[in-house]
């Protein structure tokens, strides 16, 4: 062989060499790559998992607080229905109609229990009790009749209710002064 062919071989050899390196070079970036790839579409899995999961979890309770608040609604229009109620049994029993007040309780006694039964319940205030701004709602404050009654309630005008833990009418009370 020649010379020349000896240097062309030679030269087609660190040719061979030279692309083989390349290659691998390029082989293993492109692993790794791949690697943090695949790494990347597992985070973006998780996170959109995690962003759905949130969803479900924040609509099941908008859900929960629709039917809430549609009761409350309906709960508030039912509640002067009760104070009539209220008033029409007290003029009942000045009558002493002992029929017509049995027949008219028994009705307004289950009217409330299908009320209390859908969460409906009313909110006791007694006379004596320290007023309370979070749960009462002074109408009005008048001289105590003792010195034990100032800052307390005296009277209740309207009774307060609450639907679950919501109050959603306060009760209307006459504090002492």
């Amino acid at each position: 062989m020649s010379k020349e062919e000896n240097t062309k071989e030679e030269e087609l050899k660190n040719t061979e060499k030279e692309t083989q390196d390349s290659q691998n070079q390029e082989v293993e970036p492109v692993e790794l790559t791949s690697e943090e790839l695949i790494q990347q579409e597992k985070d973006k899995y998780l996170r959109l998992f995690a962003e759905f999961e949130n969803y479900k979890k924040r609509t099941s309770k908008e859900r929960i607080e629709l039917f809430k608040t549609a009761s409350q609604e309906l709960m508030t229009s039912l509640l002067p229905i009760i104070d009539d109620f209220d008033r029409g049994l007290y003029e009942i029993k000045k009558v002493k109609d002992k029929e017509l007040l049995k027949g008219m309780q028994l009705i307004y006694d289950k009217f409330k229990n299908t009320l209390s039964q859908k969460g409906l319940s009313e909110i006791n205030v007694k006379q004596g009790e320290l007023f309370d701004a979070e749960i009462h709602e002074a109408i009005s404050q008048i001289p105590a009749p003792s010195d034990k009654l100032k800052g307390k309630v005296i009277d209740a005008v309207e009774k307060g209710y609450k639907l679950g833990d919501k109050i959603i009418r306060y009760p209307k009370v006459v504090i002492g002064q």
